[in-house]
C-alpha cells in the first residue's frame, strides 16, 4: 500500500492530527513544528506524545515528517537572522525528541545576494552546531524550486552541504515533485534518468520522502507554485509513474497541495488508484 497523507495543522494537537489522517485514509502526516511564520512553539505534552504513538502503532503509520518554520533561514545575509534560525532549529530537534517522530524537513535557505557558494557554508556550519550524536532523527534538506537566492535548486548543492556536515549519516534529503520540475528536472519525460542523476550525486539511500505536489507552472519556470494532482504541469501519468517506481514507492509520501481535508481524502484515493 502507497504511504501516504498530507500536511495538518497542529491546533488540536498531535493525537488529533493523527485522528484527522485516519477520517481521509492517510497512515501518515506532515506539520509544522511551530507557527509557519515564526514564532514560539510550546512544550510538548507527554500524553499527547503517547497517546500519538499508540494511535501510530495501532494503524500501522508510516514515518511523519516534521516541517521546519518558513521564516528559517540559515545563510541570510543578516547574521542575527541566522543565529535566529539556528536557535529554532535546534528548539525544533530538541523538543522533537519527545515525539514518535524520526524526520525533520527544512528549506535550505536563500543566500540573499552572497552567493551560493556562502550560503552552503553557512548552512552547514549551522548544522554542523545543532546536529549532535545523541540526535535520534533524519535532518533532510528540502529540494527547491531556485526561486530568488534560493540554495538547494541543484542535486550538487545539496551534496555540497551534506558533505560538509561532521554528522552527516543524520542527513537526508525530502524530494518535492513540484519544486524540483520547477527546478528543471524532467521527472515528467525522464524520471529514471533523474534519480540516477540524483543515485550518483546525493545516493538514492539518502532519500527519505516525497513531497508529492502538481505544479502551476512548466518545467524549469522556478517558481514554486502547487497545483492539486494531476491539475499542474506533471499531470496525472507522471505521478502513476512516480507512485510506482522502485526507487521511491517504500517512502513516505507527503500531499502539499491547496486543499482542505476533504480534498486531500480524495487525493489520496486517487494516488493509491493509481498503485500496481
Amino acid at each position: 500500500m502507497l504511504n501516504i497523507g498530507c500536511h495538518l495543522s497542529l491546533s488540536k494537537g498531535y493525537e488529533a492530527m493523527g485522528e484527522d489522517a485516519l477520517k481521509i485514509q492517510a497512515n501518515t502526516f506532515q506539520f509544522f513544528t511551530r507557527n509557519p511564520r515564526g514564532g514560539a512553539a510550546k512544550e510538548i505534552e507527554d500524553d499527547d506524545a503517547l497517546a500519538l504513538a499508540a494511535l501510530m502503532q495501532r494503524n500501522h503509520f508510516a514515518p511523519l515528517l516534521a516541517h521546519a518554520s518558513y521564516t528559517m533561514n540559515l545563510c541570510s545575509s543578516n547574521p542575527q537572522t541566522r543565529t535566529f534560525a539556528r536557535e529554532v532549529m535546534a528548539d525544533d530537534l530538541r523538543r522533537l525528541q519527545a515525539l514518535p517522530c524520526k524526520l525533520y524537513n527544512f528549506h535550505p535557505g536563500s543566500h540573499t545576494g552572497q552567493g551560493v557558494e556562502t550560503g552552503i557554508e553557512q548552512i552547514a556550519d549551522a548544522l554542523n552546531m545543532v546536529i549532535t550524536p545523541e540526535l535520534d532523527l533524519y535532518v533532510l534538506l528540502e529540494t527547491m524550486a531556485g526561486k530568488g537566492s534560493e540554495v538547494g535548486r541543484t542535486f550538487e548543492e545539496l551534496r555540497e552541504i551534506i558533505d560538509r556536515v561532521e554528522l552527516n549519516d543524520k542527513m537526508g534529503v525530502c524530494l518535492d515533485t513540484c519544486h524540483v520540475f520547477d527546478g528543471g528536472y524532467d521527472i515528467v519525460g525522464d524520471l529514471d534518468g533523474v534519480l540516477t542523476r540524483f543515485d550518483r550525486i546525493v545516493g538514492l539511500e539518502r532519500l527519505k520522502a516525497i513531497h508529492i505536489n502538481d505544479s502551476m507552472n512548466p518545467a524549469g519556470s522556478r517558481k514554486d507554485r502547487h497545483a492539486k494532482i494531476g491539475q499542474g504541469h506533471i499531470g496525472l501519468e507522471a505521478f502513476g509513474r512516480i507512485v510506482n517506481h522502485p526507487a521511491l514507492k517504500h517512502l513516505p509520501f507527503f500531499l502539499e497541495t491547496p486543499n482542505e481535508l476533504d480534498g486531500y481524502g480524495e487525493e489520496i484515493a486517487l494516488l493509491r488508484s493509481l498503485c500496481r
